[in-house]
């Protein structure tokens, strides 16, 4: 737990004791309001340092192209193309950038593995599996009604 939640704890619990003397409905109030706002510091220490390294073909589905969208830099990328016998490092790639690697030929459908670490040394393993026809739309309904799209 860091300085900001433990003093977040504190004073909200100084203040509920306070206001208990006065109304104890206030007093319940501000204790709500403290727990939400602890519980949402504790939920965003969670989320820090964690980079998201997204996968997508280009149009021309002659290159591979690699995204961190996380909010951390992702290091020793290691990416490997499973049909097509292909694998290749990146080095690092920073927070909202993008990594193109050009390919011989185009590639109608693919597997990409990709492996990479955090600054703490924590490692991350995706597979994508890409084709140029078109991306998979997880929010296409399975009926399409009342002209979806």
């Amino acid at each position: 737990m860091d300085k900001k939640s433990q003093i977040v704890l504190v004073l909200g619990l100084v203040i509920t004791i306070i206001l208990l003397l006065f109304n104890i409905y206030l007093a319940g109030i501000v204790l709500i309001l403290v727990i939400t706002v602890f519980i949402s510091l504790l939920i965003m220490q969670d989320s820090v340092c964690h980079p998201n390294v997204e996968v997508s073909l280009s149009e021309d589905a002659k290159s591979v192209i690699l995204k961190n969208s996380g909010n951390a830099p992702a290091l020793h990328i290691h990416v490997a193309l499973v049909p097509i016998n292909i694998e290749y490092d990146v080095p690092t790639l920073a927070i909202d950038e993008t990594h193109s690697r050009l390919l011989d030929s185009m590639i109608p459908e693919v597997k990409v593995i990709i492996t990479f670490e955090n600054e703490e040394k924590n490692l991350f393993s995706k597979t994508y599996p890409l084709s140029a026809l078109g991306a998979y739309d997880p929010l296409k309904p399975m009926i399409p009604m009342f002209k979806w799209k």
